[in-house]
């Protein structure tokens, strides 16, 4: 039998209309559709009839699919004989372990292709109106994950280097650590009056974005009830929003 192919595909940050031209087309020709928890259920109506669709969904502490029952799946389909997209949210090598995945798949001698997507580090502010990067506020941009914990052990992070060259940071997945990241940045010598933003379902229908600063956006943000997903915005580019945010204005036509 010959042996098919897998696609790691990018499903972008949440409105399914920011997928990829390419992104598209995998989803319409594979046999099989392994996505994740932030793919929107919509892109799943253009797999062909008889797709094997399967959800392989991670949220914090709940792992529907270990990685590495999802390495040995897209391997398992593969070697069938299969055309097999792995569809992620965002861009698979941002955050999206694309990478190990990959990696796998050049042990078992199976064809691939690595497809990029639109990450949320960059759609989801562009969506509340703020631009990472601007000719007078940002030149430098970095997008980090950031949910490690200094007592866990999980915090690797050069917050020195973060918080002193670094103009605009995009947290990833660290709506639940928002107080500690806070007082990391302040401490290594950010401005306590730093603007920040936090979006919550960027790009999607149920987008809400609230702004603050580093002093003010914990307990903004539990006063609100924001939750994963989603995307914190450091930077004086935040301020920005005021002025060109477009998102909430449009006329939703139904």
């Amino acid at each position: 039998m010959t042996t098919g192919k897998v696609y790691l595909v990018g499903a972008g940050p949440g409105d399914p209309k920011l997928i990829t031209v390419y992104g598209l087309e995998c989803i319409q020709k594979a046999d099989v559709i392994a996505y994740d928890r932030l793919v929107n259920p919509s892109l799943l109506e253009h797999a062909k009839d008889g797709a094997e669709l399967i959800f392989c969904g991670k949220s914090p502490g709940k792992h529907h699919f270990i990685q590495d029952q999802i390495h040995d799946l897209l391997v398992e389909k593969a070697l069938e004989g299969k055309i097999v997209t792995r569809l992620k949210g965002g861009d698979p090598c941002v955050f999206g372990r694309g990478a190990e995945e990959a990696e796998v798949l050049v042990e078992h001698g199976i064809e691939y292709e690595i497809v990029p997507g639109i990450t949320a580090g960059i759609a989801a502010p562009a969506y509340a109106g703020i631009p990472v990067t601007h000719r007078e506020f940002a030149s430098s941009f970095a997008i980090v994950t950031g949910h490690g914990r200094e007592e866990k052990g999980q915090d690797h992070l050069n917050w020195y280097a973060l918080a002193n060259g670094i103009d605009t940071i995009a947290f990833y997945m660290s709506v639940g650590n928002l107080d500690y990241i806070s007082k990391k940045l302040i401490e290594n010598g950010k401005r306590a009056t730093t603007p920040v933003a936090v979006i919550e379902w960027g790009t999607t229908e149920h987008q809400r974005t609230i702004t603050g600063t580093l002093e003010t956006i914990h307990d903004l943000v539990i006063q609100e009830e924001f939750h994963n997903p989603s995307m914190v915005l450091v930077g004086e580019v935040v301020q920005l929003r005021d002025k060109i945010q477009w998102f909430e204005k449009q006329t939703i036509l139904i």
